[in-house]
């Protein structure tokens, strides 16, 4: 079925190769229409896949969030649509030849999104991908299968097989999907999944956007102030229960300020969240696998000589807790040889790292893999440069964390383990875009008549003027 459905979608791009700005602004209104008539439907989804999530979390994050993708995208389409002016090379160029990239659709995308925010990651690539005048088929996470369910009922009311097609299923269904001849493949999820979906691509040539996640570090400056820190980190840290790509995955800050941080943070967090297995504002990890493995990085981290400091603002018994809620928690004294600091947390746990001089903590994220974001709380400006111009990351915010994601002015994506590849944006446009360059030649055939044969002096004194230093 999927074989049949890719065949049938890319003799619809041979015949329809570049759609019209209509056509294309059609497709992303159908997507608006889309998720306004969902948008009740897809919060309760995401409760019931994650046991529990709040329907105003959700509406944030997996709804209002493709609102503002696709919003922007109609606004610059026409603009990104144009061709783009390039110099034309000498000599030609001073007598009326003609240089310009057009951009036009790749044709048919694969898209495998995750489960994390499973519309959000599914129809905001889907967005720019339609933009670029593409199709596409998807296959959404086996993790959260009553959202898949939805996301196949609604392209299958709004979109025609032949321009979007949703293909739920287990993970061989998944091996599957990523080994088909795409014209390009957008995978976002872990690092390890990551390595063999490119494996199976490669077969194929297919081009590849990985946007995945690693361990995104935080860099706190004595210059900050902690309460303000707190306050917004553990807001980006806490959504979603710390199950965000881009969520901060271990803190670094001065030696003398760790005491005062660790009281800091347990009044934020108790600010935000009352209670944790009682509160409706709280996500429970997606499910039991998941929830398993992070208790496991607290008993590792706790075997290994660390501290481990859960924040329950209630005092709540844990055996009573509620689906798979988990506190929040710090780990004091975090190594290398722990597990929580050799994977992606993806969970409410934070390691805290000190420093005496700020380039310890440079040299420790440099001595890793480059990460999905990096994050510096200070006010000290030279400071701030000096992270900036001494770090490699995907992306980076300053004075606070994750809202790098959506300026959709921005490009998103990773580097090396972190990703390759780039969406959002006109970057995302020109992702999903074949970059075509078209020379025009000048109308003036005497001109072109110097470069051929029998050559002569016109033509030595052309090569001179292109020989020199």
């Amino acid at each position: 079925m999927m074989q049949q459905t890719l065949k049938s979608q890319q003799l619809k791009s041979i015949s329809e190769p570049i759609p019209d700005l209509r056509v294309r602004l059609n497709r992303l209104d159908r997507l608006l229409d889309m998720m306004l008539e969902y948008q009740e439907q897809i919060p309760i989804a995401l409760a019931e896949d994650f046991g529990h999530r709040c329907h105003k979390v959700s509406r944030f994050s997996d709804v209002a969030a493709v609102f503002d993708s696709i919003h922007y995208i109609k606004k610059n389409l026409k603009k990104w649509m144009k061709p783009e002016s390039r110099h034309a090379t000498p000599p030609f160029n001073l007598i009326g030849a003609k240089a310009y990239i057009q951009y036009q659709p790749v044709g048919v995308v694969g898209i495998i999104s995750p489960w994390n925010y499973p519309f959000n990651l599914t129809y905001g690539p889907l967005a720019i991908i339609l933009a670029a005048g593409n199709r596409a088929m998807i296959k959404p996470s086996e993790f959260t299968p009553r959202s898949s369910a939805l996301m196949k009922t609604m392209i299958t009311k709004y979109f025609d097989t032949d321009e979007v097609a949703v293909f739920p299923g287990s993970a061989d269904i998944g091996q599957e999907f990523s080994a088909l001849p795409f014209d390009h493949l957008l995978f976002t999820g872990s690092t390890a999944v990551a390595k063999k979906v490119m494996a199976a691509a490669a077969k194929n040539l297919v081009p590849v956007t990985l946007e995945l996640g690693g361990k995104s570090p935080v860099i706190v400056s004595d210059s900050a102030d902690l309460t303000v820190v707190a306050d917004r980190l553990w807001y980006g840290k806490l959504m979603n229960a710390g199950q965000t790509c881009i969520a901060p995955d271990y803190l670094f800050i001065e030696e003398k300020s760790l005491e005062d941080w660790i009281q800091i943070s347990k009044t934020s967090i108790a600010s935000m969240y009352p209670s944790v297995f009682s509160n409706n504002d709280y996500t429970s990890i997606v499910n039991e696998g998941h929830f398993n493995r992070l208790n496991r990085y607290l008993d590792d981290a706790k075997d290994k000589g660390a501290r481990v400091i859960e924040f329950n603002p209630s005092n709540e018994n844990t055996t009573e807790r509620v689906h798979h809620k988990m506190l929040p928690s710090i780990i004091l004294g975090a190594t290398d040889e722990m597990l929580v600091m050799q994977e992606e947390i993806f969970g409410p746990i934070l390691p805290i790292k000190t420093y005496k001089h700020l380039d310890e903590a440079i040299d420790y994220i440099n001595n890793h893999d480059r990460p999905l974001g990096l994050y510096y709380f200070g006010k000290n400006k030279a400071e701030e440069n000096h992270v900036l111009n001494n770090t490699v990351s995907g992306g980076v915010a300053v004075n606070d964390v994750i809202f790098q994601f959506v300026q959709e002015d921005l490009p998103f994506g990773g580097i090396g383990p972190s990703g390759m590849g780039r969406y959002h944006g006109i970057e995302g446009f020109k992702t999903f875009s074949n970059p075509r360059g078209v020379y025009k030649q000048t109308p003036l055939e005497v001109a072109l008549k110097i470069v051929r044969p029998p050559y002569g002096k016109l033509f030595d004194q052309v090569l001179s003027t292109r020989i020199k230093k």
